[in-house]
């Protein structure tokens, strides 16, 4: 038979640094919620390196979800030579981002601008178009074809949906042109894409990982508070240091003990 245990009282000092800890530990628990970092943005990039030939129509998939989100297409149009980004008659919130000095040609945007919603989209079934040359005329249009010069690692814009929300991407095209003087394009290559997973977040041309946002939160000043060299009382502050902490409450336990026996 099993003897009943005897309740011990612990001293007043002990009893109170006990309380003093659970409380400020719970508080502690509870601060440590709230500072927890947000989620970042991801980046999903896909490399690639895919020559478009004349008369071909690629579609790429910027989320990998089995449907293309926009078209590359290089076609000749009564004796004009066409190059083509185009949502190819997807739904609306589906586009390529557009020269609003030029709304019929898609942009050639340059490395760290940013593709947001701020930029005018659109996604017809041939439209916009990025490059055009005309023998006849002998002419060159469109950002893309640089009035013959051509563009290397430039990007497209693009929007599409997923699970019916707005998500911003880039993909990269190098347009060769060896001679502007015959008014053809020689090569066209898409070496990459890439979306941002977060919707109706902007993206970074070029930007392949990570978040273009930068931040510091309290656990920074957390990190580079002294500690203090003599035994405090214990308080949520100490707690919040985690083990630094814990050592000074313990130092205080210690001590309260010892005046206890003494």
């Amino acid at each position: 038979m099993k003897r009943p245990r005897k309740t011990a009282n612990l001293p007043s000092s002990i009893q109170r640094q006990l309380n003093m800890y659970a409380l400020a530990a719970s508080a502690a628990g509870v601060g440590l919620l709230a500072l927890a970092p947000p989620s970042e943005a991801k980046i999903v990039y896909t490399p690639a390196h895919f020559n478009l030939r004349l008369g071909e129509r690629h579609g790429v998939d910027l989320n990998h979800d089995g449907t293309p989100d926009f078209d590359l297409y290089w076609t000749v149009d009564e004796g004009v030579s066409v190059l083509i980004a185009s949502g190819n008659g997807r739904p609306a919130g589906y586009g390529v981002a557009l020269d609003r000095a030029d709304p019929g040609f898609a942009l050639a945007i340059f490395r760290g601008a940013k593709i947001g919603p701020a930029r005018e989209f659109s996604g017809y079934t041939f439209f916009p178009k990025m490059a055009t040359a005309s023998r006849s005329g002998s002419l060159w249009g469109g950002p893309w074809a640089d009035g013959g010069k051509g563009v290397k690692n430039r990007y497209l814009g693009i929007k599409f949906q997923s699970k019916g929300k707005p998500h911003y991407g880039w993909a990269r095209v190098t347009v060769t042109i060896e001679n502007p003087d015959d008014y053809r394009f020689t090569a066209v290559l898409l070496t990459g894409y890439a979306y941002e997973t977060i919707p109706n977040k902007p993206i970074i041309a070029g930007q392949t990982k990570g978040t273009d946002d930068s931040s510091t939160g309290p656990q920074d000043a957390a990190q580079t508070s002294p500690i203090p060299d003599t035994p405090q009382p214990a308080t949520l502050g100490a707690l919040a240091l985690g083990a630094p902490g814990l050592s000074i409450w313990r130092r205080e336990d210690s001590v309260a003990a010892t005046l206890e026996r003494n």
